[in-house]
């Protein structure tokens, strides 16, 4: 797709591609570094009681989930820093192996993490995540042939 109109399209899904990276990567430093805190809340009720049945979290478990997710949350920001560098040099570019990695990077870790939480009851997180490859996967599919 060599037209104005094609190269504009590309770029409009090339740039979401790095709003994504740039959203991950926010996400993940709240998940390392706020994981305590109200604005965390909304993680925490719906997956906590799914663990802990007690209304009040022993102390041990509360250092558990604390280091948990913050070492997501720093795989989390690695992981969105690496979209953003991919989207704004290679995928650009449009280099294939840019846009496979893109693919087979979001898939396997859809199918990892969703099937995990979908097999310990948490489907928050497998809707969440859901959401999340609504949001990686349409720029990918849109971009497949271009």
């Amino acid at each position: 797709m060599n037209t104005s109109k094609g190269r504009s399209v590309f770029f409009f899904w090339q740039r979401w591609l790095v709003g994504v990276g740039v959203l991950v990567t926010v996400f993940g430093l709240f998940m390392a570094l706020l994981n305590n805190t109200p604005l965390f809340a909304l993680f925490n009720h719906q997956i906590d009681p799914l663990f802990w049945e007690a209304r009040a979290i022993p102390t041990p478990g509360l250092a558990f989930r604390s280091w948990v997710y913050g070492v997501w949350g720093a795989t989390v920001v690695g992981w969105g820093i690496l979209v953003i560098f991919i989207a704004l040099y290679p995928f650009k570019q449009r280099e294939r192996w840019a846009w496979n990695a893109l693919l087979v990077a979001v898939g396997a870790w859809y199918l990892l993490d969703t099937g995990i939480s979908l097999y310990f009851g948490v489907t928050f997180n497998a809707i969440f995540n859901t959401l999340l490859l609504a949001l990686a996967g349409l720029p990918l599919f849109m971009t497949r042939k271009m």
